[in-house]
Parts: C-alpha cells; sequence; structure tokens
C-alpha cells in the first residue's frame, strides 16, 4: 500500500507523534524493526535519542506526517490530540490525511470520532502494557475502527503488540482501555490499603508486599507494583498517576452516562485525584499510596 491510497499503513514510513515512554518505546520498536520513522514530540529535546537511532525529527506534526503511510498519536490527554490533530500545524491541518491514523492516546471514545472527522481511515488503540512492553513489541492491543481499516492496519499492529484484537467500531479501543485502567487503578488502590493496615497493626510493610505478590490474590500488575511499593521511590514511572487518575475520572464519566453507580471507581476516582492535587501526579501511580499514610506516630 502507498500513502495515497488512503487504506492503511503499508510498509511505512510511519509518524509518531508525543513521545512519552510508550511513544518512545513504539518508535524504538519500529526501528528495531527496520520500518523507517519521522517523530515529533512538543519538547523537541525527547525526540533526540531517536534521531540519533535513525529516525527523522520533525518541527511540527504537519512536517512529521509528510509522506508516511501511518501516524501513531501517543499524547498525553484530549487537549493534546486536539492540539495535534486539528492545531494550526496538525495533521488535520491541510484536510484529511492520506493514510491511516492510530489514535493510541487515552481520551473518551466519542473525543476519537469527533476529533477525527471525516478522516476515512481511523483506528483507536487502548494498549495494555508499559514501555519495555512497547519496545519489545510485547503490548496487548485493543482496537476499535472499521473492519477493513483494521484489516489493513493489522501488520503494523503485530509489529507492535503480541496480542491484537479488534472489538468493533470506533471508540471500542478506547472503552476497552478506560475498563482496563479502572481495574488497575483500583486493584492498586487496595493493595496500598491492605498495607497501610498491616503497618498500622505492627507487621512488615516489606514483608507484606512479598507475601501479596507472591499469593493467588495478586494479579501481574500487582506483582509488579508492589515492589515498587516496597522501596517507597515513585519517581521514573511506569504509568503517571496523573494520566491515572484523568482516566478514572473519563471511566466516571462513562459510568454516568451509562446510569451506572460503581463504588469502588467512585472512591478509586476521589483518591487518585486527592493524591494529585497533594502534588504527586507526576510520580508513579503507586503513589496513591501517599494518601493513606498517617501522619508521623499515629501508628502504634
Amino acid at each position: 500500500m502507498t500513502p495515497s491510497d488512503g487504506a492503511g499503513p503499508g510498509p511505512g514510513p510511519v509518524a509518531v507523534l508525543g513521545l512519552g515512554s510508550m511513544g518512545s518505546g513504539l518508535a524504538t520498536r519500529l526501528l528495531d524493526r527496520g520500518v523507517r520513522v519521522r517523530v515529533w514530540n512538543r519538547t523537541p529535546e525527547r525526540a533526540e535519542p531517536l534521531a540519533r537511532a535513525g529516525a527523522t525529527a520533525a518541527a511540527h506534526p504537519a512536517d512529521a506526517i509528510a509522506g508516511t503511510s501511518a501516524v501513531i498519536c501517543t499524547v498525553s490527554d484530549s487537549e493534546a490530540l486536539a492540539s495535534v490533530l486539528r492545531g494550526p500545524d496538525g495533521v488535520l491541518s491541510q484536510g484529511p490525511y492520506p493514510g491511516a491514523l492510530v489514535c493510541a492516546s487515552t481520551v473518551a471514545p466519542d473525543e476519537v470520532v469527533r476529533l477525527t472527522g471525516d478522516q476515512k481511515s481511523v483506528l483507536d488503540v487502548g494498549m495494555l502494557g508499559n514501555r519495555d512492553h512497547a519496545r519489545t513489541g510485547e503490548l496487548r492491543l485493543f482496537v476499535g475502527g472499521e473492519e477493513r481499516v483494521f484489516a489493513a492496519g493489522r501488520p503494523l499492529l503485530d509489529l507492535l503488540g503480541k496480542e491484537v484484537v479488534h472489538l468493533g467500531g470506533l471508540g471500542s479501543g478506547m472503552r476497552m482501555k478506560l475498563l482496563l485502567n479502572l481495574l488497575m487503578g483500583i486493584e492498586v488502590q487496595a493493595m496500598a490499603e491492605a498495607v497501610e493496615l498491616a503497618a498500622a497493626s505492627g507487621l512488615d510493610r516489606k514483608l507484606v508486599l512479598k507475601a501479596i505478590a507472591g499469593s493467588g490474590f495478586a494479579s501481574p500488575v500487582m506483582a509488579f507494583k508492589a515492589k515498587r511499593l516496597a522501596t517507597g521511590h515513585f519517581d521514573q514511572p511506569d504509568f503517571r498517576l496523573r494520566l491515572m487518575a484523568k482516566d478514572l475520572l473519563l471511566a466516571s464519566d462513562q459510568a454516568a452516562t451509562a446510569g451506572l453507580r460503581l463504588p469502588l471507581l467512585s472512591a478509586a476516582t476521589e483518591t487518585h485525584v486527592r493524591a494529585t492535587e497533594q502534588g504527586h501526579g507526576d510520580e508513579d501511580c503507586v503513589a496513591v499510596a501517599r494518601t493513606l499514610t498517617p501522619k508521623p506516630g499515629t501508628h502504634p
């Protein structure tokens, strides 16, 4: 396929817009697989390591997509996605993009539909995994979009994920991603609460976390996050707490629209928002535990 037929990604080049941990990982994976990559990030310094690895860095999103057959957007929220797609130098500033537009930013499902407008080849992709999974092609990808677009985009998606699942129409990928992050937010908070109760009862935090991580109660993400919680060091995040709070708020909006009352989601959202307001938003999401820690001297 060529970039001009509007049907799918073909062999490349591919543009990656947004070079946080996931975007950088995806771009690295594509370079390692021999795909020509063009990159853009709001802060150009993020593009420098990828440029040294062989990517072409662009000054604007519109420059990055020149000559490409697919563009992957991995920015942090709907405001950033709107700017990348519809801003003065955005992907769609000169009209529909002729290739495949892959929205891998976690936003409200309806936002994907609204922002992509009359773009004919669009997929929204919920990514399950971390930056290491992105670099090694071990992500699980949950995809929304028309069947023909998914079929055309499958070769590119197969380079990026070990599991690729088409869920249905546009917005389906975001719905699944919000559900998965809902589960992670609740699980991590539940573990943090259990450990805080353990400490208040005189048990050793590290021993309790080791027991939780090795038990049948622990999901893989709990076992992974237990290691971070044990150290108490939440910098160099795998997933920023403010992004988790944003996704829980989006899930809460989805629940409200559906007329659902989800008490666990409401509690997790409130705690994550409070942790963000307390200044922990750029720490790893396990820093939600900081909202549970009592004042010094209150533990027995």
